[in-house]
């Protein structure tokens, strides 16, 4: 996140009210397309998500821990993708992409947290996946409601306090002249490039933010698959191979998405570093993670097949 403004800094930050977001402006006869795409994208994660929330939560036959985190995760996606593609899209509709300070902070916020979230449940489900593979007959004592609930609001809010300090020193620090922002939302990548001075503490900080929500939970994450893996050999039975390893693909690779769009952009190295890349990267840790999120969880899972098939019988014969 190097800081390439080319500006004198402003005389006092306060008086910076607003950036510009260029978004996809340098795609001007593409305004309208976009517009249509983004917009079918979020009706589609709406429906999605809320659909696998709905099946999980009615069906007597999913009433589990792994679909517990499921349907934690499919609401943290509707949250998530609401706080960048609603600005999107009004952005795309008027053609023009201001955004106040105020604003602009609010929005870094609760995409901050809401991403850390989502690498917290991802780790949690992980575990999940772990225990039941690794230790299936201590599975119901271990991954009982008391502590599922427990994981859950610790995913829910380890996130809240960490990421104030990080904004309070982004957005106390003085911005160039230069607010025009190559994104397409408030990130902390474009934001860190319109300070003025030295960036190394803001850098540092959110470095050690991001490998405390990212990289640790990555790595907890591949163990647990590693011990799974290993387990999963070990099975003497075809079938139960198979099985087992249908219950953790879909997570798997929700993860390997997630992690690894977002990892290139905040842990690539300086002399790659590209804010224009980095808006097309984000895009999918953003938005297409949370589209492909009912697309795999609904199509690879036999059981959420099942359980859909039945919710979709019986509203349409009502």
């Amino acid at each position: 996140m190097e800081n390439t403004g080319q500006n004198s800094p402003l005389g006092n930050h306060t008086t910076l009210v607003e950036f510009i977001l260029i978004g996809f402006s340098d795609l001007p006869k593409l305004q309208g397309l976009l517009f249509g795409v983004f917009l079918i994208l979020y009706i589609f994660i709406l429906m999605g998500n809320s659909l696998i929330i709905v099946i999980t939560k009615v069906d007597p036959s999913l009433q589990t821990p792994m679909y517990f985190f499921l349907r934690n995760f499919s609401f943290l996606e509707i949250c998530y993708v609401s706080v960048t593609l609603p600005r999107l899209l009004a952005d795309l509709w008027r053609q023009y992409g201001n955004i106040s300070f105020l604003a602009c902070a609010i929005q870094m916020y609760f995409f901050l947290i809401l991403a850390d979230t989502e690498c917290f449940i991802l780790t949690a489900m992980a575990y999940d996946r772990y225990v039941a593979i690794c230790n299936p007959l201590l599975y119901p004592v271990i991954m009982n409601n008391k502590l599922c609930i427990q994981l859950a609001l610790i995913c829910w809010t380890t996130a809240v306090p960490m990421q104030i300090g990080l904004l309070s020193v982004i957005f106390s620090s003085p911005f160039c002249e230069n607010n025009q922002m190559n994104h397409f939302f408030c990130d902390v990548p474009p934001i860190v490039q319109l300070i003025c001075g030295d960036t190394f503490v803001i850098e540092m900080l959110a470095y050690v933010i991001a490998a405390f929500v990212v990289i640790i939970p990555f790595l907890l994450i591949l163990g647990s698959y590693m011990k799974i893996i290993s387990t999963i050999l070990k099975l003497p039975s075809a079938t139960g191979r198979t099985k087992a390893f249908s219950t953790c693909s879909s997570h798997l690779m929700v993860v390997t998405l997630f992690f690894g769009s977002g990892i290139i952009v905040y842990f690539r190295p300086k002399s790659t570093h590209s804010s224009g890349l980095d808006k097309y990267f984000s895009l999918m840790y953003s938005i297409l993670i949370p589209v492909f999120n009912p697309i795999i969880y609904c199509l690879r899972n036999k059981d959420v097949m099942v359980a859909l098939g039945k919710f979709l019988q019986k509203w349409i014969v009502l």
